[in-house]
């Protein structure tokens, strides 16, 4: 049984390929692949969305996704809010606005009562 096992194994490791380098990057260039997994984990967790809310299933590069613009210019935006700060570290995230929903709320919801 032990040599089943392992030849399940050898095999299980001999089928898994590194994942393709990202392509396609306009604002996120010089980042890397593993880089860029942790970065769009934050992302779908400060939006509260998956990955093709703003991306293609199965061609990430794909532009074809209006909301991919949408995404670059609010991670341009946040970029360059963050470069204000005299300390030069990061102070506002996607979820600083949208606190785990895709659109984020601009005015606080009415209170119950009047």
């Amino acid at each position: 049984m032990p040599l089943v096992v392992a030849a399940l194994f050898a095999q299980e490791k001999q089928t898994k390929r590194e994942p393709s380098p990202p392509t396609n990057l306009k604002v996120l260039q010089g980042t890397s692949g593993a880089e860029i997994s942790q970065i769009m984990r934050t992302f779908t967790a400060g939006l509260g969305v998956q990955c093709v809310y703003c991306h293609i299933q199965g061609n990430f590069a794909s532009d074809e996704n209006p909301k991919k613009d949408v995404a670059r210019r609010m991670i341009s935006m946040t970029k360059l809010v963050n470069s204000q700060f005299p300390d030069q570290k990061m102070h506002v995230t996607c979820y600083t606005c949208h606190r785990g929903e895709a659109e984020p709320k601009t005015a606080p919801e009415p209170r119950a009562g009047g």
